[in-house]
């Protein structure tokens, strides 16, 4: 088991050094991921939608009943029956309820909304920082060919420095992601 513990370690270091080679071609999968999770809170953000105008559309529908319930009130205290006005008055007060009960859950959903929209605008704008990253990365790559090569013939004192400083770099972007996506897991769990 050994042997295969070093040979994917061995490959992971090889997959490091030529993403440290390669830095654009880490922030373009970074940009997939951000895509990706642009696409999840649009999909989250038309279900909110459709959600806060089904809880719209019931509330309007007990506000209808509870007028029908009020006016059938008034129409039995002006007729003397106590009886049936006291029964409509549960009833409508029953209907208020339930109309409370749906109005609270449209405002959670309101705020639902509203916090994935900032997420959504959080996103976009770490997508738009990362495809400039990439840009200027692969600029520089294009424009310093001799940078690959070079890597390979530092001394061991100068390829420390550049390990550490891309290995700040990545853990900075592996943190943002991870961050983002417990961000966004917490923001589907609200909405359940």
């Amino acid at each position: 088991m050994s042997i295969f513990e070093d040979i994917s370690q061995f490959l992971e270091n090889q997959l490091d050094e030529f993403l440290r080679n390669n830095p654009h071609l880490e922030l373009q999968a970074l940009e997939e991921q951000l895509k990706e999770q642009e696409r999840d809170t649009l999909k989250v953000l038309l279900d909110l939608k459709k959600k806060e105008q089904s809880l719209q559309d019931q509330i309007l529908a007990i506000a209808n009943q509870i007028q029908t319930w009020h006016t059938r009130v008034s129409k039995a205290q002006k007729s003397g029956r106590e009886d049936l006005a006291k029964a409509a008055q549960e009833r409508e007060a029953e209907l208020m309820r339930e109309g409370n009960q749906v109005w609270g859950k449209m405002e959670g959903v309101k705020i639902s909304t509203a916090k994935s929209r900032e997420l959504l605008q959080q996103i976009q704008q770490r997508r738009q920082e990362v495809k400039e990253q990439a840009k200027q990365a692969k600029t520089t790559q294009s424009a310093n060919p001799s940078t690959q090569s070079e890597s390979y013939t530092t001394g061991w004192h100068q390829g420390q420095n550049q390990t550490s400083k891309s290995d700040h770099d990545s853990l900075e972007s592996k943190f943002q992601q991870w961050e983002l996506d417990e961000e966004l897991k917490q923001m589907k769990r609200n909405m359940n």
